[in-house]
Order: C-alpha cells, then structure tokens, then sequence
C-alpha cells in the first residue's frame, strides 16, 4: 500500500510539471514551521540478509526552514524532527542474540528544490541526511535492551498548496535509509513516509 500511495504523490508531481515551463508562477519563500501527521512503513534486514521484518505505524512531528524565491523556483533549508512506533520482530526460526528493533525518533536536515506549478501550488524534491533513534531488544530477555541512533539518507518529494493567510498545506512522499546497528544482528533499515501537513509562512 505504501509503495501505491507513494507512486500517486510522485505521479501527481510529474502531471504538474508541464505547467512549470509558463514560468508565469511565484513560488513560496520566507521562514516557515509546520506540524505534520501520516504513515509510516519500517522494513529491517538481518546483517546477513537472510530475513527481514516489516511494521506499519503512525508517524507525526514538527518542521522548519527557509525558502529563497528565485522567481518560478526555489530552493531551501529545512529540519525536522518526527516521532514513530513501529516494531519489528524477525521469525522466530532466526537463532540470533537480537531479535527486533523499535523505531522511536527521527532527525534530518536537508535541502530542497521546487518550482511553481499553478498559482498557490508547488512542487518540489528534498534530500538530506536523518538519524534514527532505535531500540534493539530480544525476547528471551538474556541481554540489555540496546539503544542506538543510526545515520542515514533521505529523499523524497511532494507538493505544496497555499492556504488562505500565511497557511500551507503539503503533501509529501520520503524515504529513507539506514545503515546497520554495530553490535546487533540488524543490518539494513528503511522507512517509507506519506504524510500531510500544515505550516505557517513568515
């Protein structure tokens, strides 16, 4: 599912991008903050990628940034910190130490890039570097919960929508990638994101 709602956010953007070339459009710029709300998709492998577990949850955060208008375009600074619940376990037929990983915060800076679409409507991709704030556990309970933070790569895109006032609504498509968690038997993480947010533009 989260592949397909994704893969429509994207299609949305390409549709638009026709219009991009009238350059007759003013994009967003100035200092903004936001809160934002969707769903989030974590896929973790063990470091031998022999198995992998997946989770659905909730995600929600806040954001802030800086747009520079450059006419039609734009380009910016933007972070975010963001908050999740998803919970991995692999088979239980994995003879590993650690069996599954919690996924809590989530970190990133980045930069972005767009262009006007239609008056009052943007498009735009972002990417940028993330941290995620893990729990790893097992369920015999014979070792310590490990906390850990891993670094990793976002990227992702969406559309903006100006709302009446200094209001804007966005929806956005990210993912991201994590490398694995040293001392565990986690290997590769990901999240995919499709969320939908409200900001305030100074």
């Amino acid at each position: 599912m989260k592949k397909t709602i994704a893969g429509l956010v994207i299609a949305t953007g390409m549709v638009a991008t026709p219009a991009m070339a009238q350059g007759q459009n003013v994009a967003p710029g100035g200092f903004y903050v936001g809160a934002l709300a969707g769903y989030e998709g974590l896929d973790v492998e063990s470091d031998d990628g022999s198995v992998s577990a997946d989770a659905d949850s909730a995600v929600y955060g806040i954001t802030a940034g800086y747009d520079l208008s450059l006419g039609s375009a734009f380009v910016g600074v933007e972070g975010e910190l963001s908050k999740s619940g998803g919970t991995t376990e692999f088979p239980g037929s994995f003879g590993a130490a650690r069996e599954g990983l919690d996924a809590d915060g989530q970190y990133y800076i980045g930069a972005r890039a767009g262009f006007a679409v239609t008056p009052g409507i943007a498009a735009y991709g972002k990417i940028g570097y993330t941290s995620l704030d893990t729990r790893s556990f097992t369920q015999s309970g014979s070792l310590s919960d490990l906390d850990d933070n891993t670094d990793g790569l976002r990227f992702g895109g969406g559309l903006q929508v100006q709302l009446p006032g200094p209001l804007e609504g966005r929806l956005e498509y990210r993912r991201s990638n994590y490398k694995g968690i040293a001392g565990t038997e986690i290997g590769d993480v990901s999240t995919d994101q499709v969320v939908a947010g409200v900001g305030l533009r100074f």
